[in-house]
């Protein structure tokens, strides 16, 4: 069979690229464009059915609901605007890490900037692609924090604590005394609120611990009444269904819920399901795990102290106003008796490090695709490389050339295929001319060549396809991780996360496989041959909207692929031109 080998490997690198753009769009919450239509499912969800998918209760208050709470009804605990605008304040806690904003309307952490990480921006006109295409992703404004928990007309991103039980409890709406912060020898920042309803007083205690996204948050729950009562503590993430600020379909990342359990592991849901539903899909209950909205590079998180049963639930609680919480029932509380439930809530950047130490499986917010078993070792690479070189660009290059090392028997065995073909190029025209009437002998002929000059027909696609689950890992690791966020390298690449701005790293990346093409063997037909130099721009096109720090992996390996292309070629030419 008449193979060429070029043709099989453009087919391998555009299927790989195909592959991996469903992984992506299936990561971004998207249907895969090879799954058929699911078909309808009934949802299930925490909470007496009907009341938790409901806008009504949680419409004007955003309370989960219960059994008590039917949908649509008056919600116990709800202060009017009026009331909260004249008592409410807002506390600011500012740690080396974070800045809060705590509103006594409900205690809920309303604002959230991380002083270690700066906002997305939006490139100028010459320095994004020459301002050009909406594809282009926006760079970093390094004169902006990047902020998590906010709230605007359009906007809401809210961290909301409180207790339910069909009674008039004190929730996050709820207006809470503060009293002041207090600052503790190591730094750390205690914050206590207190509120009364019901004949129940919660006390709320933040603490903010230097140089950590982790926040510490005890509930306190006293019975000042004159019966028990059995309330249930709630701690939910209330979330907008916009797309971040920036996003496209060629750009587009993953915003939404994400949740935790031992039994069913780590669970994406969206918005759109929610808003169709009321509700989406997950687990419900369990002893362990968490609730979270992930975004990209970013994360908040609700964390119950383990061992704990809870019910996990998800709702709309308002027009394009979403929540993904937890409940956990406390032990009914005699007068005058008091019980504490703690959690801590991670908002901060993700990293791997971090969130490993925070609570099991947390660290899977940061979504490597299908390639995790790759992906995970890659980054541990070249976060030990990084270590010694301490620029990521650089780190790219020298991991680039460890692969190549490590790949070099395999690649050189390619080449030397490559090689051998390129030599008996002749012959084979010579083969096409004599059966070009037959195909079947033409084919027959061809084979016997190859098994006389000892060629094996795919062995020069062997270094591609090795290196494509490497490729394709390694694209994952660079569009996850916050490490490259806004990490330059040199000049005009100030940010590895994002397309080059110059598109200078795609244009090297043309030429290198033009010359690339060049070492190849050309394919006997004319047609196809135009076709295999057409092909490098059509890649390059598509690198524009690549991570540069993808490109620049891609750059240097075809620079060193070229190298001992060319070398093993030129061995190969000088042998045969011996032996003549």
């Amino acid at each position: 069979m008449d193979i060429n080998k070029r043709t099989i490997l453009w087919i391998v690198f555009a299927v790989s690229l195909v592959i991996l753009w469903n992984d992506w769009m299936v990561s971004n919450g998207k249907q895969s464009m090879f799954a058929p239509t699911p078909p309808a499912k009934v949802a299930t969800g925490a909470g007496t059915a009907g009341a938790q998918g409901s806008a009504g209760a949680g419409a004007t208050t955003g309370l989960p609901a219960t059994s008590a709470t039917p949908a649509g009804a008056a919600v116990p605990g709800a202060v009017p605007a009026a009331a909260v605008a004249a008592k409410r304040e807002t506390i600011t806690v500012t740690t080396d890490v974070v800045k809060a904003d705590i509103d006594t309307a409900g205690g809920v952490l309303r604002r959230l900037e991380l002083l270690k990480f700066k906002q997305a921006g939006h490139p100028g006109w010459f320095g994004g692609c020459f301002g050009l295409f909406e594809v282009c992703k926006p760079r970093v404004d390094k004169t902006k924090n990047e902020v998590l928990f906010d709230e605007g007309i359009n906007h809401a991103y809210l961290a909301q604590t409180g207790l339910i039980d069909g009674v008039d409890l004190p929730n996050h709406n709820t207006v809470f005394t503060a009293k002041p912060a207090t600052t503790m020898a190591n730094g750390d920042v205690q914050l206590v609120l207190e509120a009364e309803a019901g004949g129940v007083k919660l006390t709320k205690t933040y603490t903010f611990h230097k140089g950590s996204y982790v926040i510490d948050l005890r509930h306190d729950v006293a019975n000042i009444g004159a019966a028990p009562v059995k309330p249930t503590l709630y701690l939910q993430l209330q979330h907008d269904g916009n797309k971040p600020e920036g996003d496209s379909m060629f750009n587009s990342s993953f915003t939404g819920p994400t949740l935790y359990t031992p039994e069913e592991k780590y669970q994406k849901l969206d918005f759109a399901t929610i808003e169709k539903k009321g509700k989406a899909e997950h687990a419900t209950r369990s002893n362990d795990g968490w609730v979270a909205i992930s975004q990209h590079f970013f994360v908040s998180a609700f964390v119950p102290q383990p061992n704990t049963p809870r019910e996990i639930y998800t709702s709309k609680v308002d027009a394009n106003r979403y929540a993904i919480g937890t409940k956990i029932a406390l032990p009914t509380i005699p007068p005058g008796s008091m019980v504490s439930s703690s959690a801590r809530l991670y908002s901060g950047p993700q990293d791997e490090r971090l969130l490993e130490s925070v609570a099991p499986g947390l660290d899977l917010v940061k979504d490597y695709g299908f390639l995790t078993i790759i992906a995970k070792p890659i980054f541990w690479v070249i976060t030990q490389i990084h270590n010694v070189l301490g620029n990521w660009g650089w780190t790219i290059v020298a991991f680039t050339i460890l692969i190549k090392l490590a790949f070099f028997p395999l690649s050189a065995a390619g080449y030397k295929s490559m090689a051998k073909v390129k030599l008996v190029t002749p012959k084979m025209q010579a083969i096409r001319e004599r059966y070009k009437g037959d195909p079947a002998k033409m084919n027959q002929a061809t084979m016997e060549l190859y098994k006389t000059e000892k060629i094996n027909p795919l062995g020069g696609c062997l270094p591609i396809l090795v290196q494509m689950p490497v490729f394709i890992a390694l694209y994952w690791v660079l569009q996850s991780s916050v490490e490259f966020r806004g990490a330059p390298w040199i000049g005009w690449i100030q940010d590895l996360s994002q397309h080059d701005p110059w598109v200078i790293l795609p244009v090297l990346y043309a030429i290198s496989m033009y010359i690339t093409t060049k070492l190849n063997p050309a394919p006997a037909d004319p047609m196809q041959a135009k076709m295999m130099m057409w092909m490098p721009l059509v890649f390059s096109v598509m690198f524009f909207i690549f991570p540069s720090g993808l490109v620049l992996y891609w750059v240097v390996n075809n620079i060193l692929s070229i190298g001992q292309q060319w070398v093993i070629t030129k061995k190969f030419a000088e042998a045969d031109a011996t032996k003549k």
